[in-house]
């Protein structure tokens, strides 16, 4: 089935992931700064997020295999609703709880999440293959658009997560947030053109969830490894960092440590979207050859190895929290964004150069399982490095991970 208007249904899809993503910015904030002004360890603060991300590879191993069988708006409909299911079950967490319950509670409800975010993503990502123009590196610029974009839009999340913690409390948001994305997803399902794509043939199987594409197994392996060296660090050991040396104890301290900590990783994730958005310019323009890009990919995740290994060096020779430390991280972490960002952008395209347009959803599926599975690697070890070894831990483990992903990469080359 053809959409009658392409455009117009790339611009719904986009606008349902952004309001998606503003959610789950602003959902990983909340939890993240909440909890540990409660005072759980780092190990305990992963513990909230890995459900999440467990959830994810389940769920785009299904995702790809549902969005086939009942069609991409059936999947992102559904993952708007699980999204408004999951902040007004967070709303009903009791604060007399103790920690066991507390974490076994927002472990649930950050599993719900999970699934409700995959189920979004790869509906929006299968979407534009099959949408974007044939000629031209459309693919390449309408795929950058939207993962750039919603990049932007979740670090806007984050800093929205932290001013309504601050100003309006844990609850109050949770409610709030509810409600609009509620709202949005009325919207969205009024104004989604018909004939959304995705659905295969009646009688293919469900078995068939792993790539017959070698190149998409490797790039996924890779994919892997990326993200799991950006939340080795991200996660839990920085912004636990940040908020220590930020903080001095007082209500209002915590406040403003809330505000600078999350204003940050909003800064990040913003300038890691817009260079998303940007990277077709970045690396040559539109139309390249398909191996023209691999041999780029190769390279740039080559150049990311270094920059957490410098950071872990001068983490290390700081002996500890200082004002000198935190100022040498700042532009070093942006660093690692805008080579992380490039790498995931030429990654998010090769998969869907890769895929074929028959079965994209299973393919796009399992390699957004990989990506979970790195994600889900780096939440644990976030907590677990930075709890055994601090922060120069945290970034030396995150560039193990970045080498991984280096290594996998290059086997691009021969597949």
């Amino acid at each position: 089935m053809t959409v009658p208007d392409p455009l117009r249904a790339y611009g719904a899809v986009t606008a349902a992931y952004w309001a998606f993503m503003l959610s789950d910015g602003a959902l990983r904030m909340l939890v993240l700064l909440h909890f540990n002004s409660l005072g759980f360890t780092p190990v305990q603060l992963a513990w909230l997020f890995l459900l999440y991300e467990a959830a994810g590879i389940a769920t785009n191993l299904a995702a790809g295999w549902l969005a086939a069988r009942f069609g991409l708006a059936a999947t992102l409909y559904a993952g708007l609703a699980l999204q408004v299911a999951a902040l007004i079950a967070l709303a009903g967490l009791d604060p007399a709880w103790g920690i066991p319950a507390s974490v076994a509670f927002v472990m649930a409800v950050q599993g719900v999440s999970g699934v409700a975010k995959d189920l979004a993503k790869m509906s929006s990502k299968s979407a534009v293959k099959l949408l974007a123009p044939a000629t031209g590196g459309g693919l390449f610029r309408w795929v950058a658009l939207l993962t750039g974009s919603k990049n932007a839009v979740k670090g806007l999340g984050f800093f929205l997560g932290a001013a309504l913690l601050a100003l309006a409390g844990f609850q109050a948001a949770v409610w709030a947030m509810a409600a609009v994305l509620a709202v949005i997803l009325a919207a969205v399902a009024l104004f989604l053109p018909p004939g959304l794509p995705g659905r295969m043939k009646a009688d293919e199987a469900w078995g068939g969830w792993r790539s017959k594409d070698s190149r998409v197994n490797r790039l996924s392996l890779a994919r892997m490894f990326l993200f799991g060296a950006r939340d080795v660090w991200f996660v839990v050991g920085v912004p636990v960092y940040f908020q220590a040396v930020l903080s001095d104890g007082t209500d209002e301290g915590r406040r403003q440590a809330f505000f600078l900590t999350g204003s940050f990783l909003a800064l990040w994730i913003i300038a890691y979207g817009a260079v998303q958005a940007l990277a077709p310019r970045l690396l040559g323009g539109r139309a390249q050859p398909e191996g023209v890009i691999v041999a780029k990919a190769i390279r740039w995740a080559g150049l990311l190895v270094p920059v957490p290994l410098a950071l872990a060096a001068v983490a290390l020779a700081a002996g500890g929290p200082s004002p000198a430390l935190t100022v040498a991280l700042v532009p070093g972490l942006l660093l690692f964004g805008f080579v992380f960002a490039v790498n995931s952008s030429v990654h998010s395209y090769l998969i869907l150069a890769f895929g074929s347009a028959d079965r994209i959803t299973r393919d796009v599926g399992f390699y957004y399982m990989a990506n979970a599975a790195g994600r889900l690697l780096g939440t644990l070890l976030s907590g677990l490095s930075f709890q055994a070894g601090g922060l120069p831990l945290c970034l030396a483990t995150a560039g193990v991970m970045a080498a991984l992903s280096w290594l996998s990469a290059r086997r691009l080359a021969g597949a």
